[in-house]
């Protein structure tokens, strides 16, 4: 494997919950430091390396880190382990996965159990929910539960690792939205590779707790106060079977970038990364958003006085499972437009619609 792909897959596979960013966040951290001049944290975990510091326009770059997981939240007296949701997470798809649960000093394993199909009353296929998905550690009763240092808040991931499809995706947990820190990552080492010399500062931001509601860019974009910002996140594949694509269009895994049209997405910055994508001869597809885009992309858009903001989104198979499926191609396309946005922006350029 090459380095890029040895990081894909470390930083892929590891555990990085809402709220527990860390270990992640210091995988990413050590890959790109070869690529930036400096680096800062902040009081809840959100990383961003900085090219070019003491430029004063700032243009920042930003992912988010954090997987949706979930927390204990009671263990009964046959030590059988009930949840609550961190993030968006999916209690239909729970029965028989395995998981980790994440304790003080350990990773104890466990698994959602589910009584088999010929044990259920005759014409009665009971649903899963909060209330019945539980998880097995293989204990019998609470005390023993406790024993392995489990308790009510401990965070529980599910085990699942990044793996191919045909050589032409990546499918497994967390690519929402990890492949964008990966992707935000090596724009920063194209960029240092080609040996540009950018006339901005730019800000590689890989921010924390977007699953429940964009707050690591709202404290960040409040620190860095920048100039642009060009959020990148996933999006939904609509061709996948089950999906509406007349309420929710049409969006093709393999088809290129998808680029958002609304109120948060400035205008005039969304018609340059368009002119960037065809001028690079870039696929890219579009979408329009309600009344927010649901990404970091709002988040920094309201933020201060008022930031131009853009999202670049990569189609997502299966979102918020353990398969969550994305294109090679895709992925290679979201890097090549970023950076080349960023080789072509022009500082003179004004974002003012009335002038």
């Amino acid at each position: 494997m090459t380095p890029s792909n040895n990081f894909l897959y470390k930083y892929l596979n590891n555990a990085s919950p809402t709220g527990f960013e860390a270990s992640g966040q210091k995988i990413w951290l050590e890959y790109i430091k070869p690529f930036v001049d400096t680096y800062f944290t902040d009081n809840y975990g959100t990383v961003v390396g900085v090219i070019n510091p003491d430029a004063a326009f700032k243009v920042v770059i930003e992912a988010h880190a954090d997987e949706i997981s979930w927390f204990v939240n009671f263990i009964n007296a046959d030590g059988y382990i009930y949840v609550r949701r961190n993030g968006g997470s999916d209690h239909m798809i729970a029965p028989s996965m395995r998981v980790n649960i994440h304790t003080d000093d350990a990773v104890i394993p466990g698994v959602f159990g589910w009584p088999a199909i010929h044990t259920r009353k005759e014409g009665k296929e009971e649903a899963p929910t909060l209330d019945n998905i539980f998880i097995d550690v293989g204990a019998r009763t609470k005390e023993e539960v406790e024993k392995m240092g489990i308790h009510v808040g401990c965070v529980i991931t599910f085990k699942d690792e990044l793996h191919e499809l045909n050589e032409k995706f990546y499918s497994g947990r967390a690519l929402d939205n990890r492949i964008g820190g990966y992707m935000i990552a090596q724009v920063a080492k194209k960029i240092h590779d080609s040996k540009v010399k950018l006339p901005f500062g730019l800000y590689i931001v890989n921010a924390v707790q977007e699953e429940i509601g964009l707050r690591g860019a709202e404290m960040i974009a409040a620190k860095i106060k920048p100039h642009v910002a060009i959020i990148t996140d996933v999006c939904h594949d609509t061709t996948a079977p089950m999906y509406n694509k007349v309420t929710s269009g049409e969006q093709i895994a393999g088809k290129g970038p998808v680029l958002t049209y609304g109120a948060a997405v400035h205008k005039k910055l969304l018609d340059l990364i368009i002119g960037t994508a065809k001028k690079n001869d870039i696929p890219f597809q579009r979408a329009a958003a309600s009344r927010s885009t649901g990404t970091d992309t709002d988040a920094f858009a309201y933020s201060n006085e008022g930031v131009p903001s853009a999202l670049i989104s990569l189609p997502l198979k299966y979102m918020h499972t353990t398969v969550e499926t994305a294109s090679k191609e895709d992925i290679e396309n979201v890097i090549l437009l970023m950076y080349q946005f960023l080789c072509e922006l022009d500082l003179k350029y004004d974002f003012r619609y009335i002038k």
